[in-house]
């Protein structure tokens, strides 16, 4: 097992914050594991989706660690597209990653999430991006929003799902098909390096997404779900709270797409943009 990677996982806050565990990685494939935890669910013990997402970042970037070696750093998930197939209600799931392709400084890997009896949770399917000690590259604004501050019935009630509580996301504005999501800077959300984790990134973007759907329609007892997230990584998060802008683009019937930009609340440079497909039926 790759020393470097083993530790990178074992120490980084967030995902000892999750509880994952690297159960054994070797050639091209490693594996982890998630035991369950209420902390990481939403209301009815069912694993957040943000939790499926950060799995798949961790297993990506494990076997490209793996692969181009410790000296390669920094890494980020240049892209990701997170399908997610099935709910894992109160129990422990893993996930194994498997490198499709190493090219000099880009890895291609494909993650499966399974529940303890095998029943698939998510499929994944990302780019990882070494960096060779490169510096920062010069990142875009966010395009923001008008600067509303109401986060409407639905907003005001996020601080019940304990895995956003954990991560300290709280909702300044939903209303008209927008979202604004804050994220502030805590040790439990962080990286080993010291930037925000990853996990915790695609977490918000997705929860971002989720809401600005919400936003866009009357809120009621509706069965919701988030059947998939597709995201870019522009370059390894910093340390600082951070700020979601979500917007929903497109309604038709129950589905609807929403563009999300993650940036920094001090000056809105944008560390990650995705769009996330949402599932609200009445």
């Amino acid at each position: 097992m790759s020393a470097h990677v083993e530790r990178w996982i074992a120490e980084s806050p967030y995902a000892r914050s999750l509880g994952v565990e690297l159960a054994d990685l070797s050639g091209e494939t490693a594996r982890l594991r998630l035991p369950y935890r209420d902390a990481n669910s939403n209301p009815g013990r069912a694993l957040h989706g943000g939790c499926a997402a950060s799995l798949g970042s961790l297993g990506a970037q494990a076997v490209a660690r793996a692969a181009l070696g410790p000296d390669s750093g920094p890494w980020h998930t240049a892209q990701i597209q997170v399908s997610y197939l099935a709910a894992a209600v109160g129990e422990d799931v893993a996930a194994r990653a498997t490198l499709l392709r190493q090219g000099r400084e880009l890895c291609f890997a494909r993650v499966e999430v399974e529940s303890g009896a095998g029943r698939p949770i998510a499929s994944v399917v990302a780019v990882v991006r070494a960096g060779f000690g490169a510096g920062a590259a010069p990142l875009p604004v966010a395009a923001g929003d008008a600067g509303g501050s109401d986060p409407g019935v639905l907003g005001r009630q996020l601080g019940v799902i304990p895995f956003l509580a954990e991560r300290g996301i709280e909702a300044q504005h939903m209303v008209g098909g927008r979202s604004r999501l804050v994220m502030p800077w805590r040790e439990g959300n962080a990286d080993l390096d010291g930037g925000v984790h990853e996990g915790a990134v695609l977490a918000l973007l997705d929860t971002a997404g989720a809401m600005a759907s919400w936003a866009e329609t009357d809120q009621g007892r509706y069965k919701a779900s988030t059947p998939s997230i597709q995201a870019q990584v522009l370059a390894p998060p910093f340390r600082g709270d951070l700020v979601a802008f979500g917007r929903c683009v497109q309604r038709e019937g129950p589905i609807f797409w929403s563009d999300v930009e993650v940036a920094g609340a001090a000056d809105r440079r944008v560390c990650a943009r995705g769009t996330v497909l949402y599932r609200i039926l009445t």
